[in-house]
């Protein structure tokens, strides 16, 4: 029976590999950081990271992970409702509460699980779920698993969220606005100070991812809800610890209690995965600890993402608008980024480039993502890559 399949998967391989698409591994051999080694023995300088607060490597982090193994073992080997809840995990949940200004906080495996849990135990086909079109790809799977009814307003495009809710206005009985905090692929936030206004004027739901946006935007790094000036007033936020909270993995549901609650009693990733590693939630509550004394890092983000966009658009290069620490560098042509990011790998700048089917048809870019753990010269080195490269392949 495989034999027929292998052979189209192999053809299908085949075809990417032709058309300059295929996804290769590099590997890492040392800890993440703003300079990293390949297996080749290649020191490189890492542009394509989500440790936007450079904490991956953080010596408070790692610390507090080896504690938490001397404190509180391994692994959990249980769900959170039998006798997978330790302690640490109430603590890490209600620091994410305070952090957030939110009610309550339930912890996932991965903020893939969060939203790929948030929809069905709350909503049924009497209800509406409003959708971002922009919105990341977990959100969608979690909008799949729901039965409720979908409709998707364009990016950010207040006319057409309003023309939405009036849709559902008269067939829905809840209503939930969805949106990404800051929109991964193109590093723009929604206009969150109206989308509030309309939910509250059609009665809606709001629900933020703030992945990409939470301890990056807003002055004190609270995210696209401080940004936007309605932090408290959002009903579901849901994040992640991987990205700039400390890198490793671990995913959250934050907002009213009542839904907090309803999710610990019905949401699937959550009855049905081992509870978050008792290293993983000691460096999440160390990591806010940090956040709590100090806006050092965010504010070292900020100008370095200040910094950069300024030197690379004087550059001629073409960049999407960005509000976060993302900055897409348009290349249009599938092809032309992969040879780009290649190029660059030799000059010792690690970035990947992105095509069909992350970004849509002739939307292809290469992806810069700044960190506070770049120094002004890592900062300048890369800018010098990309204009020598962009230069020998007519970009600029």
């Amino acid at each position: 029976m495989y034999g027929n399949i292998k052979d189209h998967l192999s053809t299908e391989l085949a075809n990417i590999e032709e058309a300059g698409l295929f996804k290769s591994e590099r590997v890492i051999i040392s800890p993440q950081g703003a300079e990293i080694e390949l297996n080749t023995g290649q020191k490189v300088l890492n542009f394509c990271a989500n440790n936007y607060l450079g904490l991956s490597n953080h010596p408070r982090l790692v610390q507090a992970a080896k504690e938490g193994l001397d404190s509180h073992g391994f692994g959990m080997s249980s769900v959170r409702f039998i006798c997978g809840t330790q302690d640490i995990h109430k603590t890490l949940e209600r620091k994410i509460a305070e952090f957030f200004g939110t009610e309550d906080t339930i912890l996932y495996a991965a903020c893939f699980d969060a939203n790929g849990g948030v929809f069905e135990p709350l909503l049924t086909a009497d209800d509406a779920i409003i959708s971002d079109t922009l919105n990341h790809a977990s959100i969608i799977d979690g909008v799949r698993l729901c039965k409720a009814q979908r409709y998707r307003y364009k990016n950010s495009d207040m006319e057409d969220l309003e023309e939405k809710l009036k849709e559902a206005q008269s067939v829905a009985r809840f209503k939930i606005i969805v949106t990404d905090g800051v929109f991964s692929m193109d590093g723009n936030t929604p206009p969150l100070d109206k989308i509030n206004e309309l939910a509250k004027k059609y009665d809606a739901m709001i629900m933020v991812d703030e992945c990409h946006s939470a301890g990056v935007v807003g002055e004190t790094g609270r995210g696209v809800t401080e940004l936007f000036n309605v932090r408290g007033e959002m009903d579901i936020i849901t994040g992640t610890l991987g990205k700039a909270f400390g890198g490793g993995i671990g995913g959250f549901t934050t907002g009213k209690k009542e839904i907090i609650e309803i999710l610990r009693q019905r949401s699937r990733p959550y009855l049905f995965s081992n509870s978050l590693l008792p290293s993983v939630v000691s460096a999440g509550i160390a990591m806010f600890d940090m956040m709590a004394e100090t806006t050092e890092l965010q504010d070292k983000l900020h100008s370095n993402t200040d910094y950069f966009m300024e030197k690379m658009m004087a550059a001629g290069f073409d960049i999407k608008p960005t509000r976060s620490a993302i900055c897409a560098i348009m290349l249009y042509d599938a092809k032309l980024s992969q040879v780009m990011a290649s190029k660059l790998l030799d000059e010792g700048i690690y970035v990947i480039g992105f095509y069909f089917p992350v970004v849509p048809k002739g939307q292809a870019r290469i992806r810069v993502q700044l960190s506070a753990a770049h120094e002004r010269e890592h900062l300048d080195k890369c800018i010098d890559a990309f204009i020598k490269v962009g230069k020998e392949l007519e970009v600029i």
